[in-house]
């Protein structure tokens, strides 16, 4: 008997019937004869229902807090789930973070896994029943409740399934795969068939929706392959797994963008040591993740401007620590920008051919967009534009690499 984890996103347990679709589906891979252990999200809206509920009571909703009340949206589905399978004859036992010993930091809101026990699910298994899991959430060593952040349920299961040694870890969405862009921009968006971990985590980490950058970054660390389906459909799926040579002769394999970008620049800088620290430190105190970051000496050497991305969700935050922080550096002026994007191109067969990024910024420049900043790594280019030009960039760009199109894209150069 194998061992199978499998994930269902919100959408997928969204109402009562399709929590029903959920249990017939495996309800079939148990009758196959597989060791289940399914990972649940909560019900699609409910934890925005609870995120509103605590924001219409508290201007300012303590973190611990919020952790113990949105995570019941998760403990709501798992229940459900074991009632439907257990009408179809299917013996199941639903499970919650403190049940399985889910272990993480401190972190609320956005914790990290520290340790998965599995002496409880194994003991499911060895009774012969599907182990439905709560996904999302987690304990201190304190006993106190957490959660992973948004998407974090992908993460639970990908952990669930190191620690078993599962020989799939699959996640059911509400699309059938990974696609070259975004379908719902580009309707010659094509469906991959299998992708490389360092392209998924660069695609998860660039605003690509399907899967969380931590569950990629566990996968490739354990080893786990995952397979991406559509819970409404048994065609299609995309595997992602250790690089093959296969996947060096597609030179950009796919597009994203993300618009949940905000740019935060300080003008005048005195140019020190340690003006860089300061500002990045104080932000890391608050567990804000900076991503591109650019600075521009000027021609004396003695003062630059400093400009870097955050996301929206940040962006008050962070201003309100660099205003702190900016007369101490002798900062001109603060500004930010809300209305930009990031667009970028993901492939490992970058690795191995010049020009990529070129091309990139001659086909944006050929639509009129704009570039303001640039990001790039081994097989990654990243600009940062106008949030008004992002569908046009997309199929732009989707259009000059020939995505639609499968086998090697590069063409002339």
């Amino acid at each position: 008997m194998g061992i199978v984890v499998q994930k269902y996103g919100g959408t997928s347990v969204g109402s009562l019937e399709k929590i029903r679709n959920v249990a017939r589906k495996v309800a079939q891979r148990y009758k196959n004869g597989d060791r289940i252990a399914v990972v649940l999200s909560a019900m699609a809206g409910e934890t925005d229902r609870l995120i509103t509920l605590a924001n219409e009571l508290s201007a300012n909703p303590d973190s611990r807090e919020m952790d113990v009340l949105i995570s019941t949206g998760e403990q709501v589905s798992v229940s459900l789930l074991a009632m439907a399978l257990r009408d179809l004859g299917v013996p199941a036992r639903s499970l919650l973070a403190h049940q399985i010993s889910i272990r993480t930091d401190n972190t609320h809101t956005k914790a990290r896994i520290i340790d998965v026990g599995v002496e409880t699910i194994k003991k499911v298994f060895d009774a012969g029943e599907v182990a439905v899991v709560a996904g999302f959430q987690g304990i201190t060593l304190e006993n106190d409740i957490t959660t992973l952040g948004r998407g974090g349920s992908d993460t639970s299961a990908v952990a669930l399934a190191a620690v078993l040694g599962a020989d799939v870890c699959e996640i059911y969405t509400d699309v059938d795969g990974v696609y070259t862009c975004d379908p719902n921009i580009c309707d010659k968006a094509r469906r991959l068939d299998k992708i490389s971990y360092d392209e998924m985590l660069e695609m998860a980490s660039l605003g690509a929706k399907v899967l969380q950058t931590r569950s990629v970054e566990f996968a490739k660390k354990y080893n786990v392959p995952i397979l991406v389906k559509s819970t409404f459909s048994d065609n299609g799926g995309t595997l992602t797994i250790k690089e093959d040579e296969d996947m060096e002769k597609e030179v950009v394999s796919g597009i994203t963008y993300d618009r949940n970008e905000a740019k935060i620049t300080l003008l005048g800088v005195q140019d020190r040591p340690g003006v860089a620290a300061t500002i990045f430190t104080g932000l890391a105190e608050k567990n804000i993740n900076v991503d591109m970051i650019i600075q521009n000496v000027s021609p004396d050497g003695k003062f630059a401007d400093l400009s870097f991305t955050v996301t929206k969700t940040d962006f008050n935050k962070a201003m309100e620590i660099v205003r702190e922080k900016a007369p101490q550096l002798g900062a001109r002026e603060v500004t930010g920008d809300t209305s930009i994007a990031k667009i970028s191109i993901v492939g490992v067969g970058m690795r191995s051919h010049a020009g990529v990024a070129s091309r990139m910024f001659e086909a944006l420049s050929c639509v009129g967009i704009n570039i303001m900043m640039i990001s790039t790594s081994e097989i990654k280019v990243s600009c940062v534009i106008d949030e008004k030009f992002v569908e046009l960039g997309v199929r732009q760009l989707h259009e000059t690499f020939e995505l639609d199109k499968p086998g090697s894209n590069f063409g002339k150069d």
